[in-house]
């Protein structure tokens, strides 16, 4: 089976590549900007006909779209979330109709939750920023398509390799900065009354992995996320018991504009369980673990190795 997976480069997609390249019998084919891609495109800014062209040369049985940005004016949240699934769909008609579409969406999608009541893929879908809309632009395109295609909504992913532009990344920086001797340190964040569902990054992987292979029809969405409302401090204080920070947290002023707006959220992950057979197997603590260990590890390698771990990213 051949798999070509967009975005084997980010945070997702690195996990998703090495966990479809233990299947057996599975030839992984990366692509994307990197020179060093077996397939190189660019969602933003190729023609249907130049990508269609590039897929039917790499001939995928499976594409998994894990490219997308998280950041970012709304121009290029447009591009590579919004135009990207709209011109991949539009070549794999052209060139591999018959192969299965995996796009990874966003539980931003939804915007805040109502009630407190873990929110299923029925849900209205009420994004408030430019990066849930444009996430929901690109979940509309694959899900309308006439290909065997389906999304899966991804909560708050957390686990080993987290990029620093996130919370869990973040923090696991200015603990490393702020070192665990010092009775007096103090770690300073925005408000961290918030709620999130948070999934394992390999949890995620594993999810796609069954996407992937089971066979069809699926549901066309299908969440994918931790199944509880954690409070944002839980995690941050976790974090810092597991770094074995010996000072205290402080939080001032507002969290991210984002936390203001959506103070809770959670999605239901039953029909997940039903159409893969797939649960989260990682508890929060777990994916904090391997988090700080993955980072202690990569501040002790030295500069040569993160020099040649950075260019085979």
């Amino acid at each position: 089976m051949r798999i070509l997976v967009l975005g084997s480069t980010g945070y997702l997609g690195a996990h998703v590549a090495e966990r479809l390249g233990a299947l057996t019998d599975a030839h992984v084919l990366t692509g994307g900007r990197s020179p060093a891609a077996d397939v190189p495109v660019d969602l933003a800014t190729d023609s249907a006909d130049r990508l269609a062209k590039a897929l039917a040369a790499a001939a995928p049985d499976a594409v998994v779209n894990c490219a997308g940005a998280t950041g970012g004016d709304p121009v290029t949240l447009a591009e590579t979330n919004a135009r990207g699934p709209a011109v991949l769909c539009e070549a794999m008609a052209l060139a591999r109709p018959s192969a299965r579409l995996v796009h990874l969406g966003s539980a931003a999608e939804y915007g805040p939750g109502s009630d407190r009541v873990p929110v299923a893929e029925s849900a209205a879908t009420r994004p408030l920023g430019a990066y849930g809309a444009t996430k929901l632009a690109g979940t509309v395109t694959v899900a309308t398509s006439a290909l065997d295609a389906l999304v899966l909504r991804v909560g708050n992913p957390v686990g080993p390799g987290a990029p620093p532009g996130g919370l869990p990344g973040r923090v696991t920086r200015l603990l490393r900065e702020a070192g665990t001797d010092d009775p007096e340190a103090v770690l300073r964040l925005g408000d961290l009354s918030a709620y999130r569902d948070f999934v394992d990054v390999r949890d995620v992987a594993r999810a796609v992995e069954r996407a992937v292979t089971v066979p069809g029809p699926l549901p066309r969405v299908l969440n994918i996320g931790g199944g509880d409302a954690v409070p944002v401090r839980d995690l941050v204080l976790t974090l810092a018991d597991i770094a074995g920070f010996g000072g205290r947290v402080e939080e001032e002023g507002a969290g991210s504009a984002r936390s203001g707006q959506v103070s809770w959220q959670c999605s239901d992950i039953t029909a997940a369980g039903e159409a893969l057979d797939w649960r989260p197997a990682y508890a929060l603590r777990e994916s904090l673990t391997a988090l700080w260990s993955a980072a202690v590890e990569e501040a002790a390698r030295p500069p040569a190795a993160h020099e040649e771990s950075g260019a085979a990213s």
